[in-house]
């Protein structure tokens, strides 16, 4: 399903109108329309933020219509919802977990492709990565880092942080954070 499809069916059914999502996210209810008709691809950043005014995370969200996997251990590939945009490939392992403590992720970024032109900022908890291939720019706080093959990075998620491919190849992130509130 295409996010503005998922967009109209999550706020449809916690009865929301548009414009009651645009009061409580902050997101004008012309861009709501947009969104859902299509017409306009979120960042990460930005998605986040019209969910806060539901509230639901975007693993909830792109998992809102699959079955809770109580007993499942194992997530293959395929069963790794993706939460990215924009060249930005986030996967989630054990998304239908309903009591998951903590978010695991696989990220991928195109040549050039970011988290958004806003940092993202959280209300509480860490974060913390190794990067695989590519080479990442990660700014936390306004301290800008270049981060290669190898590197690992860990923070409170309160400090503003955006994450950025410099590289001319994908880049490739193993990241977790707590609590699971992405």
């Amino acid at each position: 399903m295409d996010t503005g499809a998922r967009l109209k069916l999550v706020r449809e059914s916690y009865k929301l109108s548009q414009r009651e999502l645009a009061r409580r996210s902050g997101v004008t209810n012309a861009t709501i329309s947009l969104i859902e008709q299509n017409r306009v691809s979120p960042s990460i950043s930005s998605l986040k933020k019209l969910l806060e005014g539901i509230p639901m995370t975007l693993a909830d969200f792109f998992t809102f219509d699959q079955p809770p996997g109580q007993d499942q251990y194992v997530f293959r590939g395929g069963d790794q919802p993706d939460l990215g945009r924009n060249g930005v490939r986030l996967l989630l392992v054990g998304a239908t977990l309903p009591s998951r403590q903590m978010r695991f992720l696989r990220e991928q970024y195109a040549p050039g492709a970011d988290s958004g032109e806003e940092p993202i900022v959280h209300s509480e908890g860490e974060e913390c990565g190794l990067v695989i291939r590519g080479t990442v720019e990660l700014t936390i706080n306004g301290q800008v880092n270049i981060l290669g093959p190898g590197d690992g990075y860990y923070f409170p998620t309160t400090l503003p942080h955006r994450f950025r491919n410099i590289g001319q190849d994908e880049a490739e992130i193993i990241s977790s954070n707590t609590p699971a509130n992405f």
